[in-house]
């Protein structure tokens, strides 16, 4: 779980805690006693203690070192090399019953992965993944018709709004510097989109417009 707090706030945090919350994926091993880096961390997630389910089973967090943007963990359980080799690759989950409890402006990573990221009528693109950054945290954004990836950070200036549950985050192109001269965003291949009069996520008009 990611916590995203944004100024000022225009959103409640939806619903309850989910089943479960990825906290990461096993890396690569550090050390002889089992030990492992975890690649896309959440590091809130990953103290001392914590009980983390991997490949169907549920063990607690023994050691914890590293950094936030690179943590190295070991289970119980695991206590050789060859052993945290074996499950490289594989995600480390949490149950949701084991998480904090989101407060205000708060949200789950998930919600806000596949959310459109828009200005208005013009789609930027779709968060693919949640990146922390030594400053802050960053949506990571697939322009609709492909090309570099676009970070989205998650401080006041840049994000309007979050609507998980329209699936929609509206941002500020103009401080973001995407913004072409007449204010739209620069001709990178995406399409205009228009909100639905239902109050669901954003659909595209089929428009080939200066989007991001």
């Amino acid at each position: 779980m990611t916590r995203q707090p944004i100024e000022p706030p225009t959103h409640a945090a939806t619903g309850g805690a989910p089943q479960s919350v990825p906290a990461g994926r096993v890396g690569r091993p550090h050390g002889l006693d089992g030990s492992f880096y975890v690649t896309r961390p959440r590091p809130g997630l990953l103290g001392m203690g914590a009980a983390i389910t991997l490949a169907g089973r549920t063990a607690a967090i023994v050691r914890r070192a590293g950094t936030e943007q690179r943590p190295i963990v070991r289970l119980e359980g695991i206590e050789d090399r060859g052993s945290a080799e074996a499950l490289r690759g594989m995600e480390l989950t949490v149950e949701g019953g084991e998480v904090p409890a989101l407060g205000e402006q708060e949200w789950w990573a998930h919600e806000l992965e596949g959310c459109a990221v828009v200005d208005g009528e013009e789609l930027l693109g779709t968060v693919s993944r949640l990146l922390e950054l030594p400053s802050c945290e960053a949506l990571e954004v697939e322009p609709t018709q492909g090309g570099e990836v676009v970070l989205v950070p998650l401080v006041k200036d840049a994000i309007r709004s979050v609507a998980p549950a329209r699936r929609r985050i509206e941002v500020n192109l103009d401080f973001l510097g995407l913004a072409g001269d007449d204010g739209r965003a620069p001709a990178r291949g995406g399409a205009r989109v228009a909100p639905r009069e239902d109050g669901g996520a954003p659909r595209e008009d089929g428009g080939k417009g200066a989007g991001a």
